[in-house]
C-alpha cells in the first residue's frame, strides 16, 4: 500500500497507505510483457502493456501528458527523464524539487477526479489500494489508467521502473536505472559482508503512545536485510503494534525511526519511561532517518539501504 509522508495522517494509516508491502495483497503481477511490441518507435501504431491488475492497457501513441497518484511513481518518472510531462500529482510528491511545481490533484485520502478529467492526461499512473472507485470514474471518462501495485520487494521496485518505462517507451533508461541501483546495493553489501555479527535493530514507524514497527513481508524489512542489519521483529508479519514490555525484553542494540511529524523523535525515544535499560538507549544509538527515502519504494532504494547501513555501521563507511 502507500507511505507518502507521515505528517498528514495518523501513523498507522500512513504505514498502511504510503509505503506499500502488505503481505496479504495478491502477488505482484509478473507478466509485465507487452502483448504487442510496446512503442517500437515513437511513431509506431497501437501497443499494449499489462498493468498490475492484469489489465491490458492499449496506447495509440506514447503518452505525453501524465498524472501520477503516488510519490514513488513520480520519483520513477523523474528518474526516467519524463518528469516534465507530469501535469498532476499528489500533495506529497516532494522529490525531486521540481515535483513541487506540479499541480496537486490528490491529498492523502481523495483524488480530485473532476480535475484529473479536465486535465485530459494521456495516462494516469494509479495504485491498487483504496482507489477502485476513482479508477473506475477515470476509466469511464475515457482516460487510460495504468495501475502499479505498491512494491513489496526490491525486485518489485525494479519491475515498477520497467513497467512505467515500457508505457513511456524509455526502456533503455530503465535498464540504466536498475543497473545503477543494483551497483549501489552491491557496494553496501560488499562493505557489510566483512561483519562477523549483524547488529540487532528496532525499526519504529509510529511513536509513543501508539508504537508501531515492521516485520517480515514489508518493504522496510527488505531494506533492513539488504543493509546487513537484523530486525529484532523479523519474526512478526507486516506492520504491527509494539508491546513495550516485549521490546524491552528483546533489547535492541540500535533503534531507527522514520517518524517525521514530531518535533524531536530521537529525544522522545531516549526519554521514554522504562526504556533506560535498553542497550540502544544507554548507548544513544538512536537514528532518525529520512522517511521519504526509506518509506518510498522508488529509485532511491539504494540510497535507503546505504542510509541504514552507514547509520548502524559508521566505522565501515568512513
Amino acid at each position: 500500500m502507500k507511505f507518502l509522508e507521515k505528517k498528514w495522517l495518523a501513523p498507522l494509516a500512513i504505514s498502511l497507505l504510503l509505503v506499500g508491502c502488505n503481505s496479504e495483497e495478491p502477488a505482484k503481477n509478473d507478466d509485465t510483457e507487452t502483448t504487442e511490441n510496446a512503442g517500437a518507435s515513437e511513431e509506431a501504431g497501437p501497443y499494449t502493456v499489462v498493468d498490475d491488475r492484469g489489465v491490458e492497457v492499449t496506447f495509440e501513441q506514447v503518452p505525453e501528458k501524465i498524472v501520477s497518484l503516488q510519490p514513488s511513481n513520480t520519483e520513477i518518472l523523474f528518474e526516467l527523464g519524463v518528469g516534465e510531462q507530469i501535469i498532476g500529482a499528489t500533495e506529497f510528491d516532494t522529490y525531486p524539487e521540481e515535483a513541487l511545481e506540479i499541480e496537486r490533484i490528490s491529498d492523502s485520502m481523495t483524488i480530485n477526479t473532476e480535475r484529473v478529467i479536465e486535465l485530459q492526461p494521456d495516462v494516469v499512473f494509479a495504485y491498487t489500494v483504496g482507489e477502485e472507485t476513482h479508477i473506475e470514474q477515470l476509466e469511464n471518462a475515457g482516460l487510460k489508467v495504468f495501475v502499479i501495485k505498491t512494491a513489496a520487494t526490491i525486485d518489485d521496485v525494479y519491475g515498477d521502473i520497467e513497467q512505467i518505462a515500457e508505457v513511456l517507451n524509455v526502456e533503455e533508461k530503465a535498464d540504466e536505472i536498475v543497473s545503477g541501483i543494483e551497483e549501489q546495493i552491491a557496494a553496501v553489501q560488499e562493505k557489510t559482508a566483512s561483519l562477523d555479527v549483524k547488529e540487532k535493530v528496532y525499526f519504529e514507524i509510529s511513536p509513543s503512545p501508539d508504537i508501531w514497527s515492521v516485520g517480515s513481508g514489508t518493504f522496510q524489512q527488505e531494506l533492513i536485510e539488504a543493509a546487513g542489519v537484523e530486525n529484532i521483529y523479523a519474526d512478526q508479519q507486516s506492520w504491527f503494534a509494539v508491546s513495550e514490555e516485549d521490546l524491552i525484553t528483546r533489547n535492541p542494540e540500535a533503534i531507527i525511526t522514520t517518524v517525521n511529524y514530531s518535533e524531536d523523535p530521537k529525544g522522545e525515544i531516549l526519554a521514554r519511561e522504562g526504556w533506560s535499560n535498553i542497550t540502544a538507549v544507554q548507548n544513544e544509538e538512536v537514528y532518525e532517518l529520512n522517511a521519504d527515502i526509506l518509506d518510498r519504494p522508488g529509485p532511491r532504494i539504494g540510497e535507503a539501504i546505504e542510509l541504514i547501513a552507514s547509520a548502524i555501521y559508521p566505522e565501515i563507511f568512513n
